[in-house]
């Protein structure tokens, strides 16, 4: 990730029980780090967005395992443990990511048993190394992905699985990101990804750091550029991989996918394989997270003399549903990208990369 020219991530280890993180609602406005001093100021970061996307908050949920080892007494450690683990699982259902990030931690922390102190350097080890696989397995992404933009240079994507949607390089858009850095001239058409509007805010402004030519589009324009052969190719990321290659993503990734086949146009899905989840056999069980009706009927933005204020768009008298993610049907995907190659959205093709 470049941030003005300087290389940074999205999330680390700050070292004292800190974890440290860009704080994303304040972009592409202002872009501020903040510190996370204990693991439940970390759940509720999850919780609340300031991190998000699937790679980002499966560290992040390490992290704050991390965090909770070296806050824990020693006369409860494993209880407490216990409980900052529920806590962390019960901040967002959907993202694959987050458990096993939980879980990976936690594993660290049970095989030193009773040794406390082993088991909080352990901790934060395999917090890090969650962190750095994330980050290593994304880079992968975009050296398997780039040969396919030689020749398909003008690419959708929805919302933003990019740098700070993962430790560094993204999913979706680190394909992108190879490509470019390899000489070739892309145009990205971002769609703007309502109602958070990840896309306009986070993909755009990542795409502007790095040098990409891009523009946002509204989401109900995605249809309309595939339909006039605008757009050669779809890539977008995922929150949660079922077994037989069904794909959770964020909410308008199914009626994209849908149009871009009507269309004939590739649609892949990007993504590390601590995505996958085997126990999910079908994309019919994975828990669809519904959030607040609020994120519909206002907006968040910097007014003229410089706050950042919330406004309602909607008649005071009307509600709204918000399912923050949607289901894309295996039949739709071209191809899974993920850090050990372009797979099938197949059983066979989603067992042959699964850890």
């Amino acid at each position: 990730m470049r941030v003005d020219g300087v290389p940074m991530r999205t999330v680390w280890w700050a070292g004292r029980g800190r974890v440290r993180m860009i704080n994303q609602p304040l972009l592409p406005h202002r872009f501020e780090v903040v510190d996370m001093p204990d693991y439940h100021a970390t759940a509720e970061a999850i919780r609340s967005m300031v991190v998000r996307g699937a790679g980002a908050i499966g560290a992040t949920g390490a992290l704050g395992m991390a965090q909770a080892a070296v806050e824990a007494p020693e006369k409860d450690f494993h209880a407490f443990i216990a409980q900052a683990a529920s806590e962390l699982r019960g901040t967002r259902p959907t993202a694959q990511n987050l458990f096993y990030g939980i879980n990976t931690v936690l594993a660290a922390i049970e095989r030193e048993g009773a040794a406390i102190n082993q088991a909080r350097e352990a901790a934060i080890a395999a917090a890090n190394a969650v962190c750095d696989d994330d980050a290593a397995c994304c880079e992968r992404i975009g050296e398997f992905g780039a040969p396919l933009l030689a020749d398909r240079r003008r690419v959708n994507t929805h919302c933003n699985a990019g740098w700070l949607a993962f430790v560094d390089w993204g999913s979706a858009l680190s394909p992108v990101y190879r490509a470019h850095r390899d000489g070739v001239k892309l145009f990205v058409y971002v769609d703007e990804t309502r109602p958070r509007q990840q896309g306009s805010q986070l993909t755009a402004w990542e795409l502007g750091q790095e040098g990409v030519d891009h523009a946002i589009i509204a989401d109900n324009a995605t249809g309309h550029y595939l339909k006039a052969g605008a757009i050669d190719v779809v890539i977008v990321g995922s929150d949660r991989i079922a077994a037989n290659g069904d794909v959770a993503n964020k909410i308008g990734t199914y009626s994209s996918a849908l149009a871009a086949r009507a269309n004939g146009v590739p649609f892949y899905v990007a993504a590390p394989t601590t995505t996958i989840a085997t126990h999910t056999p079908t994309g019919d069980d994975i828990p669809i997270e519904e959030r607040s009706d609020e994120e519909l009927l206002y907006a968040w933005g910097w007014s003229d003399d410089g706050h950042f204020i919330r406004v309602r768009t909607s008649p005071s008298n009307s509600r709204g549903k918000n399912p923050a993610f949607d289901v894309t049907p295996a039949a739709l995907i071209t191809g899974i990208i993920t850090e050990k190659g372009i797979v099938p959205a197949t059983p066979e093709g989603i067992a042959s990369v699964a850890r």
